[in-house]
């Protein structure tokens, strides 16, 4: 049988490497721009992704995993209330995020030119589900495995 706390690292290192992956690749091939609220994400899984990394300095310890673990669960409680802010359920703190790059042009035009990023608008969805819905299904399981696997290493491992 696998041992529940590597295999709860591997899911907490793999899920926001895949996550992040995903992202960059809608941002750069699929010209999907972040809003605000999909860098709050991001920096859930950077954060997550961080711990993890250094969950393998500490092999025997449960605490990096749990703390990864942790991340992953607030990216994906950012995603439930940015897919609801997107769904109109409620209303969102921010409204928009402008993805002007200055190329030493004119910076007033480049600024007019940019294309606004709306938090409150699905930009691509699948089966009626926003990548932000998506990022709380994942993330939000994922946190709830890694939970579980915690538990069932007991007083095995290191706190």
């Amino acid at each position: 049988m696998t041992d529940p706390l590597k295999l709860a690292r591997l899911l907490a290192l793999a899920t926001p490497l895949a996550l992040l992956g995903g992202a960059l690749a809608f941002q750069f091939w699929g010209g999907l721009f972040p809003c605000e609220m999909c860098w709050w994400q991001r920096y859930g899984h950077i954060a997550a992704l961080v711990l993890a990394l250094a969950s393998f300095a500490f092999p025997a310890r449960r605490w990096p995993v749990a703390l990864a673990g942790a991340a992953l669960g607030v990216a994906g409680l950012i995603g439930a209330y940015h897919a609801g802010v997107e769904y109109g359920w409620w209303m969102g703190l921010t409204g928009c995020t402008s993805t002007v790059h200055f190329n030493g042009g004119d910076p007033l035009k480049e600024v007019m030119d940019a294309p606004l990023v709306r938090c409150d608008v699905v930009q691509w969805k699948l089966f009626g589900i926003s990548l932000a819905g998506y990022n709380f299904l994942v993330s939000g399981a994922v946190a709830v495995v890694i939970f579980a696997l915690l538990a069932k290493t007991g007083g095995k491992a290191k706190p």
